[in-house]
């Protein structure tokens, strides 16, 4: 078992850049495939770092499966490893911490601009970000702020698009994951649930719009996050 543990949902949400960030940096991961029943039997004390992934399913489903993962990632918690998760990553890890998650009246795709707030002041999650940059969004679901938790970002559709809890736990609403690869999948196979009457919607040309440039800036943003979460985990 490797160091690093990456909790998957689905074949379309894989961890992406954040794979290749590993790879280049000579870090070992494993890949579990939660709703296929891999979880049970891993060495939860193993890994000295968790990311979640995403997936188009809620956590207020009725999958046996979330029950379990909301377990684990408490395990996790308890370890006080340091723990990442990206949109349905992020909602799994809000209900591991007590909070709600709820359907939001309208879907958030595409590249939306983040605010930082100004409870994220120093926070080194945001060390290096500027006050305002894009994420890629593709969610339906929103989650609550947890007890005790931090809000770091917001965006004109989505007020908890990031949340710290203690040192070493960070959840995003976005996917800062993305490739130029794995967008153009998802809008080949996916374009056709996008409603343009909703302005909290970006239509295809606006999400292809300069598209590899668009990635490039969304990678630095990946790149900072998990350099502070491999860091926290001695990596």
């Amino acid at each position: 078992m490797a160091d690093v543990l990456i909790l998957t949902h689905i074949d379309y949400c894989p961890p992406a850049h954040l794979a290749q960030v590993l790879r280049a940096r000579g870090c070992g991961f494993d890949v579990v495939r939660v709703d296929l029943g891999e979880l049970p039997g891993h060495d939860l004390d193993r890994p000295r770092a968790v990311a979640v992934m995403g997936g188009p399913m809620s956590v207020n489903d009725p999958l046996p499966w979330i029950a379990e993962e909301v377990t684990a990632l408490r395990h996790f918690i308890g370890r006080d490893i340091p723990i990442i998760g990206h949109c349905l990553g992020g909602q799994l890890l809000a209900r591991a911490l007590g909070a709600n998650v709820r359907r939001m009246p309208y879907t958030e795709a595409g590249w939306q601009n983040m605010q930082r707030r100004g409870e994220s002041a120093g926070s080194p999650w945001l060390a290096h970000l500027p006050e305002s940059f894009s994420i890629f969004q593709w969610h339906g679901d929103t989650f609550a702020l947890p007890e005790g938790a931090k809000r770091l970002l917001s965006s004109r559709w989505c007020d908890n698009q990031a949340f710290a809890w203690g040192d070493k736990v960070l959840a995003l609403q976005g996917h800062p994951e993305m490739t130029e690869e794995l967008i153009e999948s998802w809008l080949a196979d996916w374009a056709h649930l996008l409603d343009a009457s909703q302005p909290s919607q970006q239509s295809i040309v606006e999400m292809r719009e300069n598209l590899r440039d668009k990635v490039r800036a969304l990678n630095q943003v990946a790149e900072g996050f998990y350099a502070h979460w491999l860091k926290l985990a001695g990596l």
